[in-house]
């Protein structure tokens, strides 16, 4: 059997390299091709293209969702919880009850030390007049007894910038170191007996600041202004209050942080007494004279008190 005869044809001379060919003419990959024409089209038309514009409006759906989200946790921590509400208002009134039986408590001891005042000079009257004299001498240094007289009153107000209720400046509040600064000029000055905001003042009283409050023997002031009483000769009381140290330094406060004060001499003033208070130390009579002045150790800051030390501590 003949083999079939093949008719020879013209052969391409890189018929061998289809490949190569393929990779020269045609170097896009149809689905590529078609992929860049269909971007063309879109940037043409203004409309994102691709991932890229996926990515945008992924990104802003984000950004809005997590918005929401931030907005929703910001209102729920602002809004009152019932029981924080229910706990913050019985621990107000358990304060408000507290406060009214100290008043009452205190009041009564007041009243109970008027009544055993009263008993000791119905019994020494007759029996023993110097007795008598010398205890209620002791009660006006003491501070146990309630006092009557002329005297001076000096008077410390916040700055406006205190009080201000977008942004109050806390130097311009009155300090602790402000009123121990008057009260020790007006016990150098010969005041008999003082009070600040009817808080009698004693040998063992402290002024101290809690906070923005003004602490006398525990007591919270109430602010924005503070009275100083001063029983004493209502000239000399104003002469030596003049040449002492504490017109100056109120003044500097005055100029400096809006601090107001003043003083006003008062031909009757009344200061309460404290009641009896705990002996700690006694001695036989006639074993010596005590050198004391009235209010000596009633304040531990000093008489005086620098303009730098007032600035670093209001800094």
């Amino acid at each position: 059997m003949t083999a079939p005869v093949r008719t020879p044809g013209r052969r391409r001379p890189d018929e061998s390299m289809t490949l190569l060919v393929e990779v020269m003419e045609k170097p896009l990959d149809p689905g590529y091709a078609e992929e860049a024409e269909r971007r063309a089209e879109a940037a043409r038309a203004g409309r994102p293209t691709g991932r890229r514009g996926y990515s945008v409006v992924l990104l802003l759906l984000l950004a809005a969702l997590l918005g929401l989200l931030t907005v929703s946790a910001a209102r729920q921590l602002r809004a009152p919880q019932a029981d924080v509400a229910a706990a913050r208002e019985v621990l107000e009134n358990q304060i408000v009850d507290r406060r009214a039986e100290v008043d009452a408590l205190q009041a009564r001891s007041v009243a109970l030390s008027d009544e055993i005042e009263e008993l000791q000079h119905t019994a020494l009257a007759s029996e023993d007049p110097g007795l008598l004299q010398t205890l209620q001498r002791d009660g006006v240094v003491s501070g146990s007894a309630a006092v009557n007289g002329p005297g001076l009153v000096v008077s410390l107000s916040d700055g406006d910038a205190a009080q201000s209720e977008s942004a109050p400046d806390a130097s311009a509040r009155v300090r602790d170191a402000d009123v121990q600064t008057v009260v020790n000029a007006l016990w150098a000055a010969g005041a008999e007996a003082i009070s600040v905001d009817d808080q009698r003042l004693t040998s063992l009283s402290a002024i101290r600041n809690a906070g923005d409050a003004i602490l006398v023997d525990l007591v919270p002031l109430p602010g924005p202004t503070y009275t100083i009483r001063a029983i004493g000769d209502p000239d000399d009381l104003q002469t030596a209050y003049a040449r002492s140290g504490a017109p100056a330094y109120l003044q500097l406060l005055g100029s400096r942080y809006g601090i107001q004060s003043s003083v006003t001499p008062q031909s009757d003033l009344s200061l309460p007494g404290v009641g009896n208070q705990t002996l700690r130390y006694a001695s036989p009579s006639g074993a010596g004279e005590s050198s004391s002045q009235p209010g000596d150790g009633a304040q531990e800051t000093p008489q005086g008190t620098s303009s730098s030390d007032t600035e670093e501590e209001r800094s």
